[in-house]
């Protein structure tokens, strides 16, 4: 597993202000808002390990991570340390569907101080290539 730190982000992916219960997703960067329930340290390790653990889940027919796919749209952080993930996929039809929110919950329960994780599949609105960070586009030859 890649070790990501947040210091090794860059500044889209972790804001330095006080941080937060309610993660949401800019581009696809995972970027925390401001709240005081947990401590700013303990949010950016938990988004910087999230990260980490998400690049490690991969579409079996893309090979490219479902982060930097852009198929994460959505994290929120509660007061109680548990996450709930928005995901989607590249089509609806995908052959994985019914096992990929597993593989995002599996990984996400990977990260310490997580209490809980729930991956709710969402088609709206729907994936495009625009999704993608630079790097998923380079891989795939999307230039």
């Amino acid at each position: 597993m890649e070790d990501v730190k947040s210091e090794d982000l860059p500044e889209s992916a972790v804001e330095t202000a006080p941080v937060a219960v309610a993660e949401t997703i800019e581009g696809n960067r995972i970027v925390p808002t401001v709240s005081d329930a947990i401590p700013a340290d303990e949010v950016a390790r938990i988004t910087a390990d999230l990260i980490g653990v998400l690049k490690t889940v991969y579409d079996p027919e893309i090979p490219v991570d479902i982060y930097e796919l852009g198929l994460i749209y959505k994290v929120d952080l509660d007061d109680n340390r548990n996450l709930a993930i928005d995901m989607t996929l590249t089509a609806p039809g995908c052959p994985v569907a019914g096992d990929m929110p597993g593989w995002v919950e599996n990984a996400a329960r990977s990260v310490e101080g997580i209490q809980d994780v729930t991956v709710n599949m969402v088609f709206e609105p729907p994936w495009d290539a625009s999704r993608m960070s630079e790097e998923a586009q380079v891989a795939l030859n999307w230039w």
